[in-house]
């Protein structure tokens, strides 16, 4: 008899792009099927594995809508967007990102990564094609962002590659008017006052959400590598 052969390992061409702009940085891509509002990413069934930017508002710092908010919000009331999208990921693969510290990890029973750097287990179970779930800690200011934006993964797939750990160099600009950087808090009242007269260049609503081209095409590549078969 011949030589026994192993299972096929297939990776799949199509990525489902779930929660983005509709004339955002996935649109025309080859390969990649993009779900903006009008479709509803919550509804996605398959079959290809996934990237998800579920929207993160009422899971960040200022979930409540912040101290001048008219309407008192609740915490993870996403209309389960980050629950419909952590389920895609998990039953077919893929990569899921959120802001650092988002409260979705620990309403989801999540295990928060290290601030440094690294993949560590992000939950005891196997999920799509017997593969583990990782999480993460990665700047987007190492993939072309034009702030640091320290950012959570969730991933399921192989085991998956080392990506760009810890700070990224350069000076950045800071993401909103609410938050002082460590630099600043070295600086002093000094640098408080010229934040508070409008010295310091601060990102746009658009800036903040833009996914930078880099930080998207290594995303895909989790996501290809998450729908290994």
């Amino acid at each position: 008899g011949g030589r026994r052969r192993g299972p096929l390992v297939t990776v799949s061409n199509v990525i489902a792009a779930l929660y983005v702009q509709a004339s955002g940085c996935y649109a025309g891509l080859p390969g990649v099927d993009p779900w903006p509002e009008e479709r509803d990413a919550r509804t996605y069934a398959g079959p290809w594995p996934v990237v998800a930017h579920p929207p993160c508002e009422r899971w960040g710092r200022y979930w409540s809508g912040g101290p001048s908010a008219k309407v008192r919000r609740k915490k993870g009331d996403d209309g389960g967007c980050f629950a419909a999208a952590l389920k895609a990921v998990r039953r077919w693969g893929g990569v899921l990102e959120h802001p650092k510290d988002s409260h979705a990890w620990a309403a989801f029973h999540l295990r928060h990564p290290p601030h440094a750097g690294g993949w560590v287990p992000a939950d005891p179970d196997t999920h799509a094609g017997g593969h583990r779930a990782w999480t993460c800690t990665v700047e987007q200011g190492h993939y072309g962002h034009a702030a640091r934006k320290r950012t959570w993964l969730y991933y399921v797939g192989p085991r998956p590659p080392d990506l760009r750990w810890g700070r990224a160099p350069g000076t950045f600009r800071r993401l909103d008017a609410g938050y002082h950087t460590a630099e600043e808090r070295l600086l002093g009242e000094a640098a408080r006052r010229a934040a508070r007269r409008g010295a310091l260049e601060r990102l746009s609503a658009r800036q903040r959400a833009a996914t930078p081209i880099e930080f998207r095409d290594l995303l895909l590549t989790l996501a290809r590598l998450g729908g290994t078969r």
